[in-house]
């Protein structure tokens, strides 16, 4: 056990998983929540999403706290803040109280997303980040699993309240943010971190596919479940169960995809990502099945798992010191659409349903195109193909 609060791996699975086990209930609850309880339409659950990225958008905030706090330390703060975000929100079920809690929630979750991804980059070889990525990948979708099981026990045998679900998941969360700061090392940084916020030139494909990645992550997490709820008529035991069978291919596919990752490049995995999500993009739009849609959700939810590659290639480009500012910086602009986009395509939903994933195909498209311009190999100094080697 003494080990385990020494290993700076083990302190990311911890991180990682805390993160999951409170948001994965809050998300998965979220649609029917919103609905049964709260009375939410189309247009309200655009303005909760969107208020829900705007600490994402302000993660770029981060960069100015590490001057004075440390990163690692600011990540239990996060786990915590995180914690009490989750355990408050089935109390206050209107549309005021849910934006506040919302707000709660999102800061501790972007904070500890954003330092997560930097001390993960900083902490792992770039010939083991790929794999190591890919296997905490797959513990994050087993602990949704853990967390879809105990929802389904809880609400399925127990008809205990949405309220007091949320206090439980939130709480653990809490808990394991105060344990990990008394029982874990503090881990020195191997490279004095850069502490100013600046974008730089040689990383703006980057940039501008975590852009698109922002943009289309949010529609499939705001309107592909809503659209199965909404539509469909999808009860909340049912969309925990379709949660539980993503976690479990998840679990599955992320080393996988890690290994892809390692053999096949960056630029390869990125390309099938976007084209797979052309298609399912394009599917949502004349959805008319159920089952169709589960099998579009759950193809879906997969490639997500992919996103892993784009944070590799960042690894291979960057400069080691440019680690923990690029990172916050690139959560900002991942969020720079999902501030706006949410409520935009809330009040574009009341007009279309199809529309909205029709946007989604041409952002998936945009991407494709883009990523003809990551190199077979690429690494410091030779970021895109526009860019000789040197």
């Amino acid at each position: 056990m003494e080990k385990i609060f020494k290993s700076r791996v083990a302190l990311l699975y911890i991180m990682s998983i805390s993160m999951v086990f409170s948001f994965s209930a809050w998300m998965s609850l979220l649609n029917n929540f919103v609905i049964e309880v709260a009375s939410f339409d189309g247009s309200q659950i655009g303005i909760l999403q969107s208020l829900r990225e705007i600490p994402g958008f302000l993660a770029f905030t981060v960069v100015l706290v590490i001057i004075f706090v440390a990163q690692q330390r600011l990540a239990y703060i996060s786990m915590m803040m995180l914690g009490v975000g989750v355990l408050l929100t089935g109390f206050y079920p209107t549309a005021l109280g849910l934006y506040i809690t919302t707000v709660i929630m999102s800061i501790g979750f972007h904070y500890l997303e954003t330092l997560n991804q930097s001390l993960a980059l900083q902490w792992l070889s770039k010939e083991k980040a790929p794999i190591i990525l890919g296997k905490i990948t797959a513990a994050k979708s087993f602990t949704s699993l853990v967390v879809f099981v105990l929802i389904y026990i809880m609400m399925k045998f127990y008809s205990v309240e949405y309220k007091y679900v949320y206090a439980f998941f939130g709480g653990v969360t809490l808990i394991v943010g105060i344990i990990a700061w008394i029982a874990f090392d503090h881990f020195k940084d191997d490279v004095v971190q850069e502490k100013k916020i600046k974008l730089k030139k040689e990383y703006w494909l980057f940039y501008v596919l975590t852009f698109f990645a922002g943009a289309r992550r949010q529609i499939f997490m705001v309107f592909a479940g809503f659209l199965l709820v909404e539509k469909f008529g999808v009860d909340v035991h049912n969309m925990v169960a379709l949660l539980f069978i993503n976690s479990v291919l998840n679990m599955y596919f992320a080393p996988k995809i890690g290994r892809f990752i390692v053999k096949f490049g960056e630029r390869n995995t990125l390309r099938f990502e976007y084209i797979g999500l052309m298609l399912v993009f394009v599917s949502y739009a004349f959805v008319e099945n159920l089952y169709v849609a589960y099998f579009l959700f759950v193809i879906d939810h997969i490639l997500f798992s992919m996103a892993i590659a784009l944070k590799t290639y960042f690894q291979k480009i960057a400069n080691p010191k440019d680690i923990a500012s690029a990172s916050a910086v690139s959560f900002t602009i991942n969020h720079i659409a999902a501030v706006f986009l949410p409520a935009l395509l809330g009040l574009v939903w009341l007009y279309s349903t199809s529309l909205v994933f029709i946007i989604g195909a041409s952002v998936a498209f945009l991407s494709f195109s883009l990523s003809f311009l990551i190199p077979r190999h690429p690494e410091q100094g030779f970021e895109t193909t526009l860019k000789p080697r040197a």
